[in-house]
């Protein structure tokens, strides 16, 4: 489990899990926490449970959106089953000993927090859910919480890294009409017309333009590093079937 400083706070606890220390086998090994996976759901359920026993909270406490790549956030305030989980990315709640959850394999989890307005978000920021601004809504969820700009921290967790994203000749467009800024995210690449994209640097780069200054990544890359991470790009490279989801929560202390 990595953790940061900035989110090491009083009244909060975080974690962005690796996918060691599970019971899952094969492609999913181990520590595999998507239900939407073609895992054993009895494996996928003890894997959660194993997240949830590490930041302390029950496991029917661990909540997950049905993750759709959008810029759509809602508020928490009592657990759901997982049939009836809402269609968003972000998620935000001053519910003490509930544990805000997002599920990634090389998209960006962000996990943010004002421990003294005792909110706390999280969300699930691919490059489409993070250009149609998943990152905004969540912060405005917290915002209309009692959350202060001034006072959130935000961390970005691992995903896919700079030097393995390769995307295609249309890809920098959306982006760049958006704000012509961030042309330095995309690289060359050794394909002709294609690019390498910084999505971590991306995602943190709008945490800050929404006015959060206390905003970091724990770096990580997770389709070059096999033993720590799951990966959808390294799967879909290789032809596998299926891949394992990387968990990321946060609570607050109850």
């Amino acid at each position: 489990m990595i953790t940061h400083e900035l989110l090491s706070a009083p009244g909060v606890r975080h974690g962005f899990f690796t996918r060691e220390g599970g019971v899952s086998e094969g492609l999913f090994a181990s520590l595999n926490c998507g239900f939407g996976s073609g895992d054993d759901a009895a494996r996928v359920a003890e894997n959660r449970a194993r997240a949830a026993a590490r930041l302390m909270v029950a496991p029917d406490r661990l909540v997950t959106c049905y993750q759709i790549h959008s810029a759509e956030a809602v508020a928490v305030e009592t657990p759901w089953r997982r049939e009836g989980a809402p269609r968003a990315d972000g998620m935000v709640t001053t519910m003490p000993g509930l544990a805000l959850a997002v599920l990634a394999a090389d998209c960006a989890p962000v996990l943010l927090a004002d421990p003294k307005a005792g909110v706390i978000g999280a969300c699930h920021a691919g490059w489409r859910g993070a250009l149609t601004g998943v990152v905004e809504s969540t912060v405005d969820e917290m915002k209309s919480r009692g959350a202060r700009l001034e006072r959130i921290v935000a961390v970005v967790g691992p995903s896919i890294g700079k030097l393995s994203y390769e995307v295609g000749p249309e890809f920098p467009a959306p982006f760049l009409a958006a704000d012509p800024a961030d042309a330095d995210l995309f690289k060359p690449a050794t394909r002709p017309e294609h690019f390498l994209f910084d999505l971590a640097a991306y995602v943190l780069r709008r945490l800050r333009r929404v006015g959060i200054a206390a905003a970091a990544a724990t770096g990580g890359d997770t389709a070059a590093e096999e033993q720590r991470f799951f990966s959808y790009r390294r799967a879909c490279l290789r032809g596998e079937r299926d891949y394992g989801r990387l968990i990321s929560a946060v609570a607050l202390v109850p």
